[in-house]
């Protein structure tokens, strides 16, 4: 069986309107199991690893962008991040005893939301997202309204088992013929609903909702959950904190170990480790 987890970009041939569709499966299933997340949560980590898959697929260049939310309600803390290959990875922390809504707001509480953009070579960028609409997918609209001025609409569905999502936007130079196509193809979306989202594949759906439309389907993508943590980079986190942190924590516990929060990989350095670390010499 091929897999679900999948990405597709698309277009409205002689038309200044794309759009992107994800789906995921197991990917989605494998984050979302590193916790006991309760229902609510998982959906809305769901949710935010779709929009940051659609989100990515702008990137003009190799990176990640990630959607990260503080918040001083029962969700702490809301992360989700894609690559431009694809991968991705996501946690939210919560306070299991005080999730007893479901609402967007009322999850995070007062807080802040950003875009983060990270190229593996050049400035990193962040963009603060406004938390004015009642949802995630209307926050994010919000930003690319603002920040980006590209006229946005996010559909985003998650459940217990998968996620999915579908993005169209308008781009700069449109047309009036565009506008009138961009007020067209929005109204169709709108009738979308989550089980469609969740179960067709692409050309079913795009197909169902655009049969009028002349569409071009983009060739699938796969996406899966894969970390980007590894020992080196956990070293470079320590040799940050700074030499006598360091040896302070070694000296009172005999070894500093450490775990990756998004996939629980267990680190264990010892003294040896942190005196090669601030001797300049390379560990392997």
């Amino acid at each position: 069986m091929a897999s679900r987890d999948q990405f597709q970009r698309f277009i409205f041939e002689h038309s200044q309107v794309r759009g992107a569709w994800v789906q995921l499966d197991e990917s989605y299933r494998e984050i979302a199991s590193q916790a006991p997340y309760p229902e609510s949560i998982r959906g809305l980590l769901g949710e935010a690893l779709v929009a940051s898959i659609v989100m990515s697929s702008s990137l003009k260049f190799e990176g990640t962008l990630s959607i990260q939310a503080q918040g001083g309600g029962p969700l702490r803390t809301l992360m989700a991040e894609c690559s431009h290959d694809r991968n991705i990875r996501g946690l939210a922390r919560f306070d299991e005893h005080a999730v007893s809504e479901d609402s967007f707001h009322n999850l995070l509480g007062d807080g802040r939301m950003a875009i983060t953009i990270t190229p593996n070579q050049g400035n990193r960028y962040q963009g603060v997202v406004p938390r004015e609409r009642d949802s995630l997918a209307g926050c994010l609209e919000e930003y690319f309204e603002r920040s980006e001025q590209i006229p946005t609409s996010l559909f985003l569905f998650a459940n217990e088992s998968g996620a999915a999502g579908l993005m169209l936007q308008r781009l700069p130079g449109a047309t009036e013929q565009d506008d009138e196509l961009w007020e067209r193809v929005n109204h169709l979306a709108q009738t979308v609903k989550a089980s469609e989202l969740l179960e067709l594949d692409s050309e079913t759906l795009l197909h169902r909702l655009f049969h009028e439309e002349t569409v071009r389907l983009f060739d699938a993508e796969a996406v899966a959950f894969q970390c980007s943590c590894s020992r080196e980079r956990t070293l470079g986190a320590l040799e940050s904190i700074g030499k006598e942190e360091c040896y302070s924590i070694l000296e009172e516990q005999g070894a500093i170990e450490m775990d990756c929060q998004f996939c629980h990989a267990h680190y264990r350095f010892n003294k040896n480790d942190i005196d090669q670390l601030f001797s300049g010499h390379t560990l392997h």
